[in-house]
């Protein structure tokens, strides 16, 4: 017989749901305070090796099988999430380095990741330095006694380069340099990044993973138990939680990930081959391409391509031009990211953010949805009528 009060009663109750449930979702487990069974649960339970569970910020069971199923998919034994790709990045930058040392990023690298990079030069006392995203094995030339860290990036999310990865990660490896990859424009379908040498691979979870456009979280791969255990310090002390609603949400896109994803791919290929034909455009940047830049590279180390691509706009239409263009679609959305059903476009001032740039044109990068690429196609045509 209940003889608590009912206000007692509305926060302690008797009730215990019946064992021997099962469906194929994943349990929700929300969670900020975790209950112990005893004292002694309670001082032997370590978080770092996910041997018990401590505190929502360190995870619940279900954010420890959505990090176990993204490091699978990878090939890696460790995975950290992280509130977006960018407090990914973070993570990592603060997990190895500190102030006097230096950190390598490629000319192409993911914007934020280049400002969190002026930004540790400015305010820690970390040397970023910017390479040339080709540089391949000549990286071993620029790496210092005090390099702690050699970002790459394939491809360039925006000029589309594809580096010689096992070539920069050789390098930096004989240095004893551990090398980081933004696997995000693959989601780890189309490469591997231990595969081709990465000790630590990222991902923006908020792309493929999701697939609905409707969230953020990031991913931090590794295979190195001593690595992650330096990974899981800087994500403790950052406060790097995610919501298991969140969790949940990414753990639902995956099953329909890979599906997804070579949709896009072959949809990307063929309006990406259309432009290729019309004479507004000088270039397509589409690794799949052969005068992409690193399009051997491409094709030795990859399996696809997604959705993402830039094109270059005839040097002889100036930017009010192509804006218009971009104003003129109308089943494109002017906005960030990618890996969603619809499609996206994205005009650059590409001279911004690559010093060396020596392409002409007007940049605009594309992303194809899941929409039929026939309405894509037609749409593209009526918006270039208005160049």
């Amino acid at each position: 017989m209940n003889t608590k009060t009912v206000q007692t009663s509305l926060i302690h109750s008797d009730y215990e749901a019946p064992g021997g449930f099962e469906a194929f979702p994943p349990g929700v487990h929300r969670a900020s305070t975790v209950l112990f069974e005893n004292v002694a649960a309670m001082r032997s339970g370590q978080w770092k090796d996910k041997s018990a569970y401590t505190y929502g910020l360190h995870g619940t069971p279900t954010t420890f099988t959505l990090e176990a199923r993204l490091a699978q998919v990878e090939g890696g034994a460790h995975c950290l999430l992280a509130p977006s790709g960018l407090a990914a990045i973070a993570m990592i930058n603060f997990a190895l380095l500190k102030s006097g040392d230096d950190v390598l990023l490629p000319e192409n690298v993911y914007n934020p990741n280049r400002e969190l990079g002026r930004w540790l030069s400015q305010d820690f006392g970390v040397s970023a330095r910017f390479y040339d995203p080709m540089v391949g094995s000549g990286i071993a030339d620029l790496i210092q006694p005090n390099t702690k860290l050699v970002w790459t990036e394939a491809p360039g999310s925006v000029s589309m380069e594809v580096p010689d990865l096992p070539a920069i990660c050789r390098a930096a490896k004989d240095k004893g340099v551990p090398v980081a990859l933004d696997n995000t424009w693959s989601a780890g379908l189309a490469l591997r990044g231990f595969d081709v040498g990465a000790d630590i691979v990222m991902h923006a979870l908020t792309k493929y993973q999701s697939g609905g456009a409707g969230l953020l979280m990031g991913a931090v791969i590794t295979r190195d138990g001593g690595l992650n255990e330096r990974l899981a310090q800087a994500h403790m002390r950052l406060g790097l939680g995610v919501g298991a609603d969140d969790a949940y949400l990414v753990m639902r896109g995956l099953p329909t990930m890979k599906l997804r994803f070579e949709a896009h791919d072959g949809a990307a290929r063929k309006v990406a081959a259309w432009l290729k034909a019309r004479p507004e455009i000088a270039k397509v940047l589409h690794p799949a391409f052969e005068d992409c830049p690193g399009h051997a590279n491409w094709r030795r180390d990859f399996s696809g391509a997604g959705g993402l691509f830039s094109v270059l706009f005839d040097p002889r239409y100036t930017e009010e031009q192509t804006d218009r263009f971009v104003d003129s679609l109308q089943l494109f959305g002017l906005g960030y990211s990618w890996g969603g059903p619809n499609s996206l476009v994205m005009p650059y001032r590409i001279r911004a953010i690559r010093s060396q740039w020596q392409e002409q044109g007007v940049l605009v990068r594309f992303n194809i949805g899941l929409e039929d690429t026939r309405d894509l196609i037609a749409d593209i045509e009526q918006a270039l009528a208005r160049l």
